[in-house]
């Protein structure tokens, strides 16, 4: 393998998280798969799984609350909202795992 090609795990990760991320129909499936049979752990795969969710959850808030803003429209979840219109380029999932 060279410098420049990234390990077999490394690319079903990504691909996993990315499949979750931009809710993808084989939700990575595929990939959990092949994590499986190349040895990665559950912890580390579940980790990457609740990473994307998070990413993918926090992108639809932050586009549903730039909607509502441009609408006119009342916030639902003034929380919820706040949180969304933050500039922060890194969070935490409910289980307090980085996103960065």
């Amino acid at each position: 393998m060279s410098t420049s090609e990234l390990h077999s795990s490394i690319i079903a990760l990504v691909s996993l998280a990315s499949g979750i991320a931009s809710k993808h129909p084989d939700m990575g499936l595929c990939q959990l798969d092949k994590l499986r049979h190349i040895g990665i752990n559950d912890a580390q795969i579940n980790t990457v799984i609740e990473i994307a969710r998070h990413i993918r959850d926090e992108a639809s808030q932050k586009l549903d609350y730039t909607f509502d803003q441009k609408a006119g429209m009342s916030s639902k979840n003034e929380s919820t909202n706040e949180e969304a219109s933050g500039n922060s380029c890194c969070s935490t999932t409910n289980n307090g795992q980085s996103c960065c």
